[in-house]
């Protein structure tokens, strides 16, 4: 492949210009299971990665791992390859109680508590989705009849520091939905290097669950949760089809 990234193994010869991002790579089979035509490319570290096409569309999916620093370089190599859309599809913790295992959370921005995003600039600087991806999404969330909540959510480095319960208190008196490890870094890197970028955040643990036991329902497939995944993995996809038809019709 022509200019061969080195972590994420893919080559600007793939002329792809949008780009699903799972952190989990066994996610990106599960996101196979809607393309047409699909072909798994490469592997390498938390980088897995898949191309295949929807409804006429070409979608690349790229795993990005666990937090920030993986998620940067996979953002930062995905746009020297020519993608210029990443939809982050995660998991996320409720804040807000009224956040069901299984809700779709968008964020429409995302308090800076990761060190990813402050090694690019400091935190006056915004993490805020695209406009333009929110409107797509929101109207195919709508068309699809998908439960989701806009919003704020918390980006952070650790799910152990010793203090989380207070933290995760004071973030859901100021209205912020859920908390993840990446959409902040997605939206600040992505906003710097002139890419658009949205996350779509499945609820895997309550706001009154027990974070090992929430995490450990994920994994074993619970029922919720996994209703779950199939949405993002669907609203994402769709989110690309309007965008492709309007920016062809712009064309």
């Amino acid at each position: 492949m022509g200019s061969l990234q080195p972590h994420i193994r893919l080559g600007n010869d793939l002329n792809v210009t949008y780009a699903v991002l799972p952190g989990d790579p066994k996610r990106v089979e599960r996101v196979m299971e809607f393309l047409d035509s699909p072909k798994e490319l490469a592997f390498n570290r938390e980088y897995r990665s898949a191309i295949g096409f929807y409804k006429g569309v070409k979608i690349l999916v790229v795993s990005t791992g666990i937090g920030g620093p993986s998620l940067g370089i996979a953002v930062e190599e995905l746009n020297n390859i020519g993608v210029t859309a990443l939809i982050r599809i995660g998991s996320c913790g409720a804040l807000q109680p009224h956040l069901k295992i299984g809700d779709l959370v968008i964020a429409s921005g995302a308090v800076r508590n990761d060190g990813a995003s402050l090694a690019y600039i400091e935190k006056g600087y915004p993490a805020v989705s695209n406009p333009e991806l929110l409107f797509f999404i929101k109207i195919a969330a709508e068309r699809l009849q998908i439960s989701h909540h806009f919003g704020i959510v918390r980006s952070h480095d650790s799910f152990y520091t010793d203090n989380e319960g207070n933290i995760d208190k004071f973030w859901s008196k100021r209205n912020v939905l859920a908390s993840d490890m990446e959409t902040a870094p997605l939206l600040v890197i992505s906003a710097l290097r002139s890419l658009q970028a949205a996350s779509i955040l499945n609820v895997v643990v309550s706001a009154s669950g027990d974070l090992h036991e929430g995490i450990n329902d994920y994994v074993d497939g619970e029922r919720n949760a996994e209703h779950g995944e199939k949405n993002e993995i669907l609203l994402a996809l769709e989110t690309f089809a309007l965008l492709d038809k309007v920016k062809n019709e712009r064309d």
